[in-house]
């Protein structure tokens, strides 16, 4: 960045605040950024100040604007919700949200979920309906028109929905990998694959018009910006690639992280910036027209990615199981999880400011030896059913006792 022109360094920025890596990026008409975490919140972002929304129970992986500066978000907890000056669950699947799309009209969020669903449900406040299964799980949604739904999935299916029939879903495309993301431009619609395929579709022929696919994969972004022209692609190796869409040319190519992927992209309303997300707790943001200029700024250096042989098996079983959702030090934090500071001899459910799962909340468990070992032999699915805390267990009684013995020590602190 030190390299970069005077103008082109006013233009970049990090946004700071959350406490886990960046899963979804979406800016509104007006260049209002959102961003959806892994640490379940929302930032909504003036300039560099973020104002939190909080609801979700899991991360937040899909936002999308509505009308009238409304946004929607979806997450891992199955919910889709909407926010504004009544926030409200519009509605949920039984699985990951892991897309959605308002209709052009700011009428209609639709909505797609590994749960093989996809829903459309009426900002008016009616009940939302289910659309002709598509046989598999939804990665991505993209509308044309007020009758039209794309959807991709992850048995690598291009589906066209016809709302005003209300038949099944047409194949544009059985792409021989899972399609991870949708982008829609004028007469065309491009999709990312896991396999690194990146192509593009002419909407009245279906014949491709592109094929943009290079050595890297998956791709797990893509933005379009119609003033510009610009298709922006990510992928699972931390490149964000620029392709000005009238000649179907890459006209940059740029290497946004260290280590790890490019998980969200969103362009600016005028195409001059593009904001991108990773494994950093940070969203940055770029001067288009300066990328070349710029080092990788997304590092991807989290804690459990360190090299094992560094570490003693209970800070390895903490890096591995614990530390994307907790932090040791005392005070309030932004990450998914309360602090396990002072855990030892604690209540569950019992850390200030930290909002809490019913299961959990007035709790009779406390945090102890024997506690947190049947936590990890069961998992927290069976030992506490309802929580937040995701499914996992160590399988190994000396694993959960070196872990154990970790925790005594490291969340003593000052």
């Amino acid at each position: 960045m030190l390299c970069a022109a005077p103008a082109a360094a006013q233009d970049f920025a990090t946004l700071k605040g959350h406490g886990g890596p960046i899963m979804g990026i979406a800016v509104s008409p007006s260049g209002q950024v959102a961003t959806g975490s892994f640490d379940n919140s929302v930032g909504l972002w003036t300039g560099t100040t973020p104002h939190w929304l909080e609801g979700h129970a899991a991360a937040v992986t899909a936002l999308a604007w509505g009308p009238e500066g409304m946004l929607v978000s979806g997450g891992d907890d199955f919910a889709v919700r909407v926010w504004g000056d009544a926030p409200r669950v519009l509605g949920k699947h039984q699985g990951k949200v892991a897309a959605l799309a308002v209709s052009p009209d700011g009428a209609t969020v639709a909505s797609g979920s590994w749960d093989g669903s996809v829903m459309l449900w009426p900002l008016d406040g009616a009940d939302g309906t289910a659309l002709p299964a598509p046989g598999a799980g939804v990665n991505a949604l993209a509308w044309d028109g007020p009758e039209t739904l794309y959807a991709a999935t992850m048995a690598g299916a291009l589906l066209r929905y016809d709302l005003g029939t209300g038949e099944a879903p047409v194949a544009l495309v059985q792409h021989g990998f899972g399609i991870n993301r949708l982008a829609l431009g004028p007469g065309w619609i491009a999709y990312g694959a896991v396999d690194g395929g990146t192509r593009v579709l002419d909407l009245q022929t279906g014949a491709e018009i592109a094929d943009l696919t290079l050595d890297r994969r998956p791709i797990l972004a893509l933005s379009y910006n119609t003033p510009t022209h610009q298709l922006a692609v990510g992928d699972g190796e931390g490149y964000i690639m620029i392709v000005d869409t009238e000649n179907w040319q890459i006209t940059r190519d740029f290497r946004a992280t260290r280590q790890g992927p490019v998980w969200a992209l969103a362009f600016s309303p005028d195409g001059k910036v593009i904001h991108a997300g990773g494994l950093d707790d940070v969203a940055y943001s770029w001067p288009v027209e300066a990328l070349d200029v710029f080092e990788p700024g997304i590092t991807g250096e989290r804690s459990f990615l360190r090299a094992a042989e560094t570490m003693p098996n209970g800070e390895r079983q903490f890096m591995r199981k614990c530390s994307i959702c907790h932090a040791l030090t005392p005070g309030p934090s932004r990450k998914a999880g309360p602090t396990l500071h002072g855990v030892f001899g604690r209540r569950a459910g019992t850390v200030p400011g930290y909002s809490y799962s019913d299961t959990l909340d007035g709790s009779d468990i406390t945090w102890n030896a024997a506690t947190i070992d049947a936590l990890f032999d069961q998992g927290p699915d069976h030992y506490i059913p309802g929580s937040k805390m995701p499914m996992q267990v160590i399988a190994g009684g000396s694993d959960r006792a070196d872990l154990i013995d970790y925790l005594k020590q490291a969340t003593k602190g000052e």
